[in-house]
């Protein structure tokens, strides 16, 4: 009969005598301590060892981790919830929100991608006074997926703990994260190259005669953001000569990642003589180009607007819209690739693979105005 590896009540073994009458008897629970000692000699590790294993604490290699669940087989315990064997057809994908277009394309990419290779992808998507992050995690972790990819998720937050992804690793599922970057995880990064993606933004600009350029992006703290702004900073201190106190004061404008956010930083550049706004995503973009109408100017005649995605769609917006191309095709496969070595024992190098995003050019960027 199975057992449990933690202190109970006592449980009963039922026979059936000669006479097919059923017949039960006590039969009394080890000690937690014995129970213990019996794993920790099977396994050959201490029984601290055991212990952190059973607890999904970090801090124990993956071959010992291995050695302990395999004790726990042999001798007939039942693994708690957390550490039995992962299902091989699901894989967790978890976003921060679906009204970015550009979600909604990572995510098809990537659950194609997963779909090919015999994994069904389950889409955990954050709302707003919804589930967090965490509780998500722990949702996909007590369903035994196989592992967890995270999109612009917390890993982005300069000021979120990181230790919620090395507890992750401690109980043993693979993850790969998309969109950010923290050196305090051991894990695979896929990014698109934020810095170049201002660069070619910025250049492109500057080659149609521009010299007031504003970049409009979203709060300080995630590592994209601050990317963006020393790609930005370096590409206008190279091409027009102004200074970096100037250039951040002056042409930064932080905002929310969002139609409205959009909205109110580029009214606040266009205030301070800015004739093109660069932003952080598409959607802002869109708020860029009403902001500017809103004040009675045409794009892009008066005002250049550049996004950045080039999300489903945005080609065909009014005017269609010049936007720095996010790798998402790339992107999304190369973290389904990864999280699938990961499974497979053979995991990439803990570090970050970087993307090339592309210039694409379409009729929101013209000529700066007299």
């Amino acid at each position: 009969m199975t057992q449990q590896p933690a202190a109970g009540r006592s449980t009963a073994r039922t026979r059936r005598p000669a006479g097919g009458q059923r017949q039960t008897r006590p039969v009394q629970s080890h000690p937690v301590t014995t129970r213990l000692a019996d794993i920790a000699a099977q396994a050959g590790v201490s029984e601290a060892t055991v212990s952190r294993v059973l607890n999904g604490k970090p801090g124990v290699a993956a071959t010992t981790r291995q050695s302990v669940l395999a004790a726990l087989d042999v001798l007939g315990y039942e693994r708690p919830v957390r550490l039995r064997q992962r299902s091989e057809g699901l894989v967790g994908l978890i976003t921060p929100e679906l009204e970015n277009p550009i979600f909604p394309a990572l995510a098809q990419v990537i659950g194609q991608a997963l779909t090919r290779q015999g994994y069904t992808p389950v889409l955990a998507t954050q709302t707003p006074g919804g589930s967090t992050e965490d509780e998500l995690t722990e949702m996909l972790v007590d369903r035994g997926v196989a592992g967890i990819i995270f999109v612009s998720g917390l890993h982005a937050d300069t000021s979120a703990d990181m230790q919620r992804y090395e507890r992750l690793r401690g109980q043993g599922v693979p993850f790969v994260l998309v969109d950010g970057f923290s050196p305090k995880v051991q894990a695979p990064f896929i990014s698109p190259d934020d810095r170049a993606a201002m660069s070619l933004a910025v250049t492109h600009l500057v080659s149609l005669g521009h010299t007031r350029i504003g970049l409009a992006l979203g709060p300080k703290r995630f590592v994209p953001v601050q990317r963006k702004i020393e790609g930005f900073v370096r590409t206008v201190q190279d091409l027009l000569g102004l200074g970096t106190e100037e250039i951040e004061q002056r042409l930064v404008q932080h905002s929310l990642y969002t139609l409205e956010g959009g909205q109110a930083a580029a009214a606040a550049l266009i205030d301070r003589d800015c004739t093109a706004v660069v932003c952080a995503s598409d959607m802002m973009a869109l708020g860029a180009i009403r902001a500017a109408r809103q004040r009675g100017l045409e794009v892009p005649r008066d005002v250049s607007v550049v996004g950045f995605d080039d999300s489903p769609l945005i080609a065909f917006t009014d005017p269609p819209l010049t936007t720095v191309r996010k790798p998402v095709p790339a992107m999304g496969q190369a973290a389904v690739r990864t999280l699938l070595e990961e499974i497979g024992g053979t995991p990439a190098p803990h570090s970050e693979f970087v993307f090339m995003p592309e210039l694409v050019v379409r009729g929101s960027t013209a000529s700066a105005p007299r």
